[in-house]
């Protein structure tokens, strides 16, 4: 795989997080389906997969604990920061894995 096809990849496993605005779990599924298709061809696009993953499902359990958190009160607040936080960290990680930087998200709990 040419090192363009690696950065293209490497993006796609990043920007594909937000087919989660048409399908439901879509930010999880479609980091999921390129990394899966794609991790044996290449290291980065392995490495920028399993760090995409990572950070949709550590954004899930943050949601989840924010939605359930609403019944206190921050939770509203603490749900938009998270929404905000998950946009502009998927935006950074595209544009870096874009140019070839192997990207971390903060705030990530490393499952994979």
């Amino acid at each position: 795989m040419s090192s363009r096809d690696e950065r293209l990849f490497g993006m796609l496993c990043h920007l594909t997080a937000f087919s989660g605005f048409v399908i439901p779990f879509g930010s999880i599924i479609g980091p999921l389906v390129v990394w899966l298709i794609k991790k044996d061809s290449s290291a980065f696009v392995d490495d920028q997969g399993r760090e995409s993953l990572n950070f949709q499902i550590s954004i899930a359990i943050y949601g989840i604990i924010s939605a359930i958190l609403i019944f206190v009160g921050i939770g509203i607040i603490l749900s938009v920061a998270v929404g905000i936080f998950w946009f502009a960290m998927t935006i950074v990680a595209s544009v870096k894995a874009n140019e070839g930087v192997a990207y971390r998200y903060p705030l990530t709990i490393r499952f994979l």
